[in-house]
């Protein structure tokens, strides 16, 4: 686990001219950003604040579990 912490590298991009787009219609909510090849999300609220950058494939996942529930805090654990 350590090796693959090791080896994972940062990925530091200018999202300055980045185009944000909201979620829903609350412009302070969570905002995304194609920029490069990669997806940016940020605070809204905060747009000076950090934005985590995803690779495409770590986008994809996130999505299918977001649709799947799996960052719902009421899902039932599975044991």
């Amino acid at each position: 686990m350590a090796a693959q912490a090791a080896d994972r590298r940062k990925i530091e991009l200018d999202v300055s001219g980045a185009e944000w787009r909201s979620a829903g219609d609350d412009p302070n909510g969570v905002q995304i950003a194609f920029v490069d090849g990669y997806i940016a999300m940020r605070n809204g609220a905060e747009p000076d604040g950090p934005a985590l950058i995803f690779t495409p494939a770590e986008w994809r996942a996130f999505v299918l579990g977001a649709r799947d529930g799996e960052f719902d805090p009421n899902r039932p654990s599975e044991a």
